[in-house]
């Protein structure tokens, strides 16, 4: 049977506030953990600023037993499992890069049957090894495994961007511990993909175990805008050191509330990240804002680990100098940072969800923020032949076949519904982005796009460039193309 809730720790505000120092739930929020409570099964579908964590890491400071985390990034395992011990929840995390003396004191731990650990992080990899499941069978036996988180729950699906064959190995939780409440959080989706989910887990879909929590994309206080440019222009800095400077400007007015810094100063600085594709890029772009006396700072996978953790530490404090964040894709899963004004996505992503959950890192404080895309078409053709490559595409290739097959098909399908996004001028931003994960009534911002804010100026600005009909012809040859690129 699920362990229940224990009657000692029920009021779950008394654990928000003295274990997360949190005044209040956001929407929502308390009504997953109270159905994680009950024992049931929990779908949980919410865009990034949510706050997903806090809905299995609560119930499992008031549950008896171990929650059994699974995450595909290192990086958010490592971000949340040292916010938790600064909370004094004892949370670990067992991966790859743990150290062997760490390693050997988790599986002593679950080796008694009464862990005391309340949070264990893995991999989904990990899941599939024999000395972890054996230690979990034991862990179970003791009627100590309150429950399975699987966060980016989307990477199950074959159907989703982010597809990892260990994946579809977790439905082991539910065939061998078939009482354990499974929890699954995403916060890209769409129906299919949902579906995909449910029947790979093997969850009961009846009201009884199941509670599916699907809540809207929409995210009223982010300003989305698409920036047209091309490779030749080259024209990328200039536009957005103009525009940043702007912003100081403005901060700096003297009739403006004051924004302090980590020393309680006043700051013009702005909290920020800017994406991009490559290493080299990430390191030249900050160097280039650096001069300009903006802080900049890169942050990618090659950097040294104490650099990065001085990086991301300084970043999310405040402190001047690290006002603005250069990385690579990864950067940000999990990370616990409300303030930040805004998200620059300097290349096209290589999906619409993580578009998505990437322009998400802004204003999870519920504030005004800003999220701008500068589109290329030189861009969106090496983000096709990438795909192309990736897929083994090409007339005289027979391509991926089973489950690699969907996965290309859906991230070719995903790249063309980002293409279409960038490239419609007759509708709403946030508009666009509900219907793509399949809300059937979906709002118009209040001039918080492009479109709404400028549509004449938004259509001018998009025909200095259309994609010419012979690279259409090409893409269609190649099955690269669909209906989803223009909309005009």
């Amino acid at each position: 049977m699920p362990l229940a809730r224990t009657d000692s720790l029920q009021d779950i505000d008394f654990t928000l506030r003295r274990q997360f120092n949190k005044t209040a739930f956001r929407p929502h929020q308390r009504e997953i953990i109270l159905a994680a409570l009950d024992g049931k099964d929990v779908f949980v579908q919410a865009a990034t600023s949510f706050g997903k964590s806090l809905c299995f890491q609560l119930p499992a400071v008031i549950n008896r037993g171990i929650t059994i985390v699974i995450s595909p990034l290192l990086s958010l395992m490592m971000n949340q499992v040292e916010a938790l011990r600064a909370a004094n929840v004892d949370a670990r995390t067992l991966n790859s890069n743990t150290p062997l003396r760490e390693r050997d004191h988790i599986y002593q731990d679950l080796a008694t049957g009464h862990p005391h650990t309340r949070l264990l992080y893995v991999t989904p990899e990990l899941c599939s090894f024999d000395r972890f499941r054996e230690r979990l069978k034991l862990v179970h036996e003791q009627k100590e495994l309150a429950r399975v988180a699987i966060d980016e729950a989307h990477c199950i699906s074959e159907w989703g961007h982010d597809f990892r064959k260990d994946f579809k190995r977790l439905s082991w939780f539910r065939e061998t511990f078939p009482d354990v409440p499974i929890m699954c959080l995403t916060a890209t989706a769409n129906d299919q993909v949902r579906r995909d989910i449910l029947s790979t887990l093997r969850l009961d879909k009846t009201p009884e175990r199941l509670r599916s929590f699907t809540m809207s994309a929409y995210r009223p206080n982010l300003h989305l805008e698409i920036r047209f440019t091309s490779d030749e222009a080259n024209d990328r800095y200039d536009d957005f050191v103009t525009w940043l400077k702007g912003v100081y400007a403005r901060r700096a007015q003297p009739d403006r509330k004051p924004e302090l810094d980590a020393t309680n100063e006043r700051t013009t600085n702005v909290p920020g990240i800017i994406y991009t594709i490559s290493r080299d890029e990430c390191e030249s772009l900050a160097a280039a804002l650096r001069c300009e006396e903006i802080g900049a700072r890169p942050f990618h996978a090659k950097l040294p680990k104490e650099v990065k953790e001085e990086t991301l530490a300084r970043w999310i404090a405040n402190e001047p100098g690290y006002d603005i964040i250069v990385a690579t894709t990864a950067f940000g899963m999990g990370i616990d940072k409300e303030n930040v004004r805004f998200v620059t996505h300097w290349r096209l992503p290589k999906s619409f969800e993580g578009y998505y959950q990437e322009a998400g890192r802004a204003g999870r404080d519920g504030n005004a923020s800003y999220c701008f895309l500068y589109y290329a078409r030189e861009d969106r053709d090496r983000v096709c032949n990438m795909l192309m490559r990736d897929g083994g595409g090409g007339k005289s290739n027979a391509g991926p076949k089973g489950a690699d097959q969907n996965n290309h098909q859906a991230r070719v399908h995903s790249l063309n519904r980002l293409v279409a996004y960038c490239e419609n001028t007759n509708d709403c931003r946030h508009k666009a982005i509900c219907a793509y994960f399949g809300e059937e009534k979906v709002p118009e911002c209040d001039y918080a796009c492009d479109w709404h804010k400028d549509a004449a100026g938004l259509k001018r600005r998009m025909r200095a460039g259309l994609a010419s009909e012979e690279w259409v012809s090409t893409q269609r040859e190649e099955g690269m193309y669909d209906d989803y690129y223009y909309s005009e």
